[in-house]
Order: C-alpha cells, then sequence, then structure tokens
C-alpha cells in the first residue's frame, strides 16, 4: 500500500532548490503538475526576485496557457525550439561551421547537404517552419541536432545561458528530444557556472517516438543529476480508473485518490467530499461493430456542458480509423492513399539513383516512366492504376520535374494547430495552403451562421462601403453557406466571385504546383470539408488517442484497435503471457524482438485513454483472445467484462 508523502511536492521541490539540486517532479495523469508548475514558478520569483526563470514547453498552446496564469518580468515562457533558437541565433559563424561540420560528418550525417561550406550562407542562417538548407533556412529537426552540437563544443555557449537564466524548467519532459536533456543535464554541468534545472512531467505518457520518455539514467540513484519528487494524488479520476492505471503503469508511481476538499472541487470527489467510485467497463464482440457498441453504452455523445463542450469522446488510435465515422473518407484517401504517388516515388528514386538518364525539362510523368522502365510493383498500387485509368492518364500528362516534387500524408490533412500568421512563418502547421484556405472560407461561413458578425468582418476579403455594401455580403454569404451538392471547387469559386475569400497567391501556387492534387480534392463534395473542419475543430466526439493527451471528459470510449499500425499492438497490453510464451514457441524471431517495445509503447497510449475519463470508461476489443478476456476479468473485473453478442 502506497503511503501519502506528509511535506508537499512544493516543499520537497523548494528543499532540492536549497541545495543547488536539479529535480524533477513526477507525477500520474490527472495529478496537476501544471499547478505544481505554476506554483513553483511564483515561490521562486517570491524567494528570489532577481532571479530569472525560464519556462520551455512542448507546444505553443501550453506556452499561453502558463503565460495566462502568470505574467511577470523574469518569466520568459517559450517553446523548445524558440529557447534553443534564441540561444543560439546570434553566433551565425559558429552556426554555419556546425552545418558544415556536421554535414560531413560520415558517422554522424544528421544535416544532410551535399557538399557544403561557409560561403554558401552569405545571408546567415534562419530558422523557419520550411527547410531550404541550401539558402541557410534550418528547420524543427536540424536545430536540435545544431544546437546540441553547439552545447557540447562551447562551454561557453552553457555559460552564458546559465548567467541569462537561473533557473529553467521543462514543462511534459517526456516529450522532450534526447537532445535536448543532453543539453541541460549533460553539456551545462561542464561549464564553470552553476543554475538549476527543473522538470516536470510523467514517463507514463510519453507517447511520442522523439522524445526521451525517462530521466531514469539521471535519477538520483542512476548518477544523481536530478532528484526526484513525486506527485501521488490523482484529482481527475473516480477511484475504479485510478485502480485500472495502477496496474497498468510499469513505472512503480501508484496514484492515490486526492482527499483534500479544494475550491474548486476536484472533478473526481463528489460536494459532500468522498471519492466518485466511477463506472469502468470492457466491452468484447465477435463483430466490429461500434454503432452496436454505442448503442449498447446508451451514451449522449453529442451531449454538451455548461461551457458547449461535449461530454463524452470516443479515442481511436489513427484518423484513419475516424475518417470513416466522421465521414471525410475521400478526402483521407487522396492524401494518405494515392498509389499514384507512391508509383511517382518509385520513378523518382530509379532516376535519382541513374543521373545517366537525363530528365528534360519537358518530359511528363509517362516521359519518366518510359526512360525509367520502372513498373508498378504490383499488388494494392496496380490495382489502384487500373482501377483509376483516367486519373494515371492525366498524371502521366504532367511535367514531371513538378509533379516529382507532390508529397502528401495524412498528417497534412489532420493536423490541427492553430496559430496565427506569424507563428506560421516559423513553427505553424503542416496544413497546406489549398486546406488553410478552406479552413478560411469555413470560418467565415462558421462565424456568420453563429451570429460572431464582428469576427466574422475581421477574416472576410469583402469590404464595405456602403449600405448597400452590407446587403450586398449578406447575400453572398448566406448563398455560399447553402453548400448542398457543391463540390469543393465549386465553394472556392463562389467565395472568390462573391469576395469573400479570395483565391490568393498562395492558393494558385498550389494549384499550379500541385495541379493533380486541386482536381482531385475540388471534386470531393464540401461537405466532406465541413466533416473534417468540425472533427479538427473538436466539434465531433471523435479523437485520435495522441491527440487526447491533457484532455479530459465525463465519459470515454476507448477503441482497441490499432487500424493498421504495427507500432502498437493492444492484445499485448492484456497479455498474461499467453501471447509472449506462443511468440517463443513459435520462433517468431522479429515479432520476438519487438515485443517488450511495442507492450510498452500501447501500455502507454492505454493509460493516456483511460485517465482522461471523470467519471465512466469504456473500452471496446474486437474479437479478444481468450488471454486477453482472462487479463480484462482482472482488471475490470467479471461483472465488468461484457460480451456484448449477448444483448
Amino acid at each position: 500500500m502506497v503511503e501519502r508523502e506528509l511535506k508537499s511536492e512544493i516543499d520537497q521541490i523548494f528543499d532540492h532548490i536549497e541545495k543547488g539540486d536539479n529535480f524533477l517532479l513526477s507525477g500520474g495523469a490527472g495529478s496537476g503538475k501544471t499547478y505544481t508548475l505554476v506554483q513553483c514558478i511564483i515561490g521562486i520569483i517570491d524567494k528570489f526576485p532577481n532571479h530569472k526563470i525560464a519556462c520551455i514547453t512542448y507546444t505553443n498552446s501550453a506556452v499561453k496557457e502558463i503565460e495566462e496564469r502568470i505574467n511577470h518580468k523574469n518569466l520568459q515562457v517559450l517553446t523548445i525550439h524558440d529557447f534553443l533558437w534564441d540561444c543560439i541565433k546570434n553566433f551565425q559563424n559558429e552556426l554555419k561551421h556546425a552545418i558544415v561540420t556536421l554535414a560531413n560528418n560520415p558517422l554522424q550525417k544528421k544535416i544532410n547537404i551535399e557538399s557544403p561550406n561557409v560561403e554558401m550562407f552569405s545571408e546567415g542562417i534562419r530558422y523557419m517552419e520550411n527547410l531550404n538548407l541550401s539558402k541557410g533556412i534550418i528547420s524543427h529537426n536540424e536545430l536540435l541536432v545544431i544546437a546540441e552540437y553547439l552545447f557540447e563544443k562551447y562551454e561557453k555557449l552553457c555559460d552564458i545561458i546559465k548567467d541569462k537564466f537561473n533557473f529553467i524548467l521543462i514543462d511534459e519532459y517526456q516529450d522532450t528530444s534526447e537532445l535536448v536533456i543532453r543539453i541541460f543535464l549533460d553539456h551545462f554541468r561542464k561549464g564553470s557556472k552553476k543554475n538549476i534545472i527543473g522538470f516536470f512531467g510523467d514517463a507514463m505518457q510519453s507517447i511520442y517516438e522523439d522524445g526521451i520518455g525517462d530521466l531514469n539514467k539521471y535519477k538520483e540513484n542512476a548518477g544523481g543529476l536530478v532528484q526526484e519528487v513525486k506527485k501521488l494524488e490523482n484529482r481527475r479520476s473516480p477511484l475504479n480508473v485510478i485502480n485500472l492505471a495502477n496496474k497498468v503503469r510499469n513505472d512503480g508511481l501508484e496514484q492515490l485518490p486526492q482527499l483534500e476538499k479544494t475550491n474548486p472541487i476536484p472533478p473526481n470527489m463528489n460536494e459532500d467530499g468522498t471519492i466518485k467510485v466511477g463506472e469502468i467497463r470492457f466491452l468484447y464482440s465477435a463483430e466490429n461493430n461500434l454503432d452496436k457498441v454505442r448503442k449498447y453504452l446508451e451514451w449522449d455523445f453529442n451531449e454538451k456542458d455548461k461551457d458547449g463542450n461535449l461530454k463524452c469522446k470516443e479515442l481511436n488510435l489513427t484518423h484513419n480509423l475516424i475518417a470513416k465515422e466522421s465521414q471525410f473518407g475521400s478526402l483521407m484517401d487522396i492524401y494518405n492513399n494515392d498509389q499514384i504517388l507512391e508509383y511517382k516515388y518509385i520513378v523518382d528514386v530509379f532516376l535519382k539513383n541513374n543521373p545517366q538518364i537525363q530528365i528534360d525539362e519537358n518530359d511528363t510523368f509517362g516521359d519518366a516512366i518510359e526512360k525509367s522502365g520502372q513498373v508498378p510493383n504490383g499488388g494494392k498500387m496496380s490495382d489502384f492504376i487500373n482501377s483509376n485509368i483516367d486519373l494515371f492518364n492525366e498524371a502521366k500528362s504532367y511535367k514531371f520535374n513538378l509533379f516529382r516534387k507532390i508529397y502528401l500524408n495524412s498528417d497534412i490533412l489532420t493536423d490541427d494547430k492553430k496559430q496565427n500568421e506569424k507563428d506560421l512563418i516559423k513553427k505553424g502547421t503542416k496544413r497546406d495552403n489549398l486546406l488553410k484556405h478552406l479552413f478560411k472560407i469555413q470560418n467565415c461561413i462558421r462565424l456568420y451562421n453563429e451570429k460572431r458578425y464582428n469576427e466574422f468582418l475581421k477574416i472576410t476579403d469583402y469590404k464595405i462601403n456602403s449600405i448597400e455594401d452590407k446587403k450586398i455580403l449578406q447575400d453572398h454569404i448566406e448563398a455560399l453557406s447553402k453548400t448542398d451538392g457543391k463540390t469543393i471547387g465549386d465553394v472556392i469559386e463562389k467565395a472568390d466571385e462573391y469576395k469573400l475569400v479570395y483565391a490568393d497567391d498562395k492558393l494558385y501556387e498550389f494549384i499550379q504546383n500541385k495541379q493533380y492534387v486541386y482536381n482531385r480534392i475540388s471534386k470531393v463534395k464540401y461537405s466532406e470539408f465541413i466533416n473534417l473542419y468540425n472533427y479538427l475543430e473538436g466539434f465531433t466526439p471523435f479523437s485520435t488517442q495522441h491527440k487526447t493527451k491533457g484532455r479530459e471528459f465525463e465519459k470515454v470510449l476507448v477503441i482497441l484497435d490499432k487500424g493498421g499500425w504495427n507500432n502498437y499492438n493492444f492484445e499485448y497490453v492484456f497479455d498474461d503471457g499467453t501471447i509472449y510464451k506462443s511468440l517463443v514457441d513459435g520462433k517468431a524471431k522479429s515479432k520476438l524482438s519487438n515485443y517488450p517495445k511495442i507492450k510498452e509503447r500501447t501500455e502507454k497510449i492505454f493509460y493516456v485513454c483511460c485517465t482522461r475519463s471523470k467519471e465512466k470508461l469504456a473500452v471496446f476489443f474486437h474479437n479478444p483472445k481468450p488471454s486477453v478476456i482472462n487479463t480484462a476479468i482482472a482488471w475490470f473485473g467479471e461483472e465488468n467484462t461484457i460480451n456484448i453478442d449477448n444483448f
């Protein structure tokens, strides 16, 4: 039985600060780590009024959240990329040499540019969204590599930053790149100056592949560079969800429900101060019928709270699984399943590897196919091309030097970052210019329909100079709002014709460079884009399991379907040893070697999903093995492990 710590987490943190030690606050889901981070900052400002603090967060939204809670002249809140760029951007000579060195190092070639030299970068090194190393423009990944190299090479740089910031506090440390952790815990200690680094996060919620995951090798019992403080109480989840989450955790941190009745009352506490018991259910079926699952639960997935937020969320592992449910499958197929573009990639790679085959600037994709001699690799690719001959013939007519540059994937379609135009220059969004244009159109329509007229007038391109203009604007936006039966191309043309959202240079550039893509998307019904818009804006009950991190809902349904993603396997989470033994006995060496990593990765995403619930949690597993059901019974209880085929 875990015991509660008598001394508060803040007091423990300041004990370490007084000793000059780096510290780590480890807290499970719903423990209020951001609250503790804010309290820590307030305490530092109070105790050390002249000390400067850098607070580093994972996302721009987290920056805004912390800035809204604390506004002080000694505090600077930044994303990790912004922080690092601010640290190194003025050392232009060192930056140029770093790029050349890293690009030419055959053992550690992390900067991909051919035959670089310092003279290439006459305009200096800049950090922006779109990588262009030949022009000295680095992006996110290159920034991390270059920064780590510079901090390792120059002790003086470490001391400059330690002089600038007495405290550096890193939120959601588990999602931070290992390169960044090396800067703070390996390279910083080499300098002569001293400062304190504080980490806040949860190793069990490290669900992104490029994050360090944990600080085990740096903790007090393994190097002594970081002293750990554990935040055990959970203020979000009811008792049954906490007990389930503790069974899934694999790092020894066992959570307890918060007992103190605070104001406001914690989500997992009743008005009388008692802890909510909550409801957990493991549902399974031979059918993969989600409508049947929803019907069994009898939840109102469209129910909203007093602030207009949905009370229920259905969590799937991939956007592909959601696209069908949310009815934007055609757009997903274009961005994620275009086998003609996959074929183009085969031809392009072959030609790049065989420079003796010359491609003329007037050569088409069809010419490139003929010169390369490459054929579709059969299966899915051949089936797609044979089923879309007209589309394939159209593709073959495009100039290959433009066509070869077309790149699509589902991340472009489903990215939901919302930044302003200034942010877009530097760190922005993965959305292409066509999608950005469509979002502006739909934002106009939504704001008008919601009677948010001032906001609508700020973003529409229509200019009002008279009373008559107001009437024309009203007629046009109402006409544009009637999208039934219209294609995406129709709506773009009408928005431009009505002067509501002009087809600007960025859209024309997209069409010119990606005519093939535009032609495909413009034929899709606009109603499908509305479905995508509503999903990404959070107006539907659907979400990916990764996207929901940090959120909380009254009722949560988790769909345990890996959606064809081989990095995850929910069977491994519920394995009682039977599946692992079958891999050993079957001598499936490839699967066996990947088993531990896949199991751990899937346990973490499952943990994150379960701990979103404030009242009711249901998970659905399609056609589980007996060993999976056995573990479900042990975790959820026999009465809560339900075969819905019986209903």
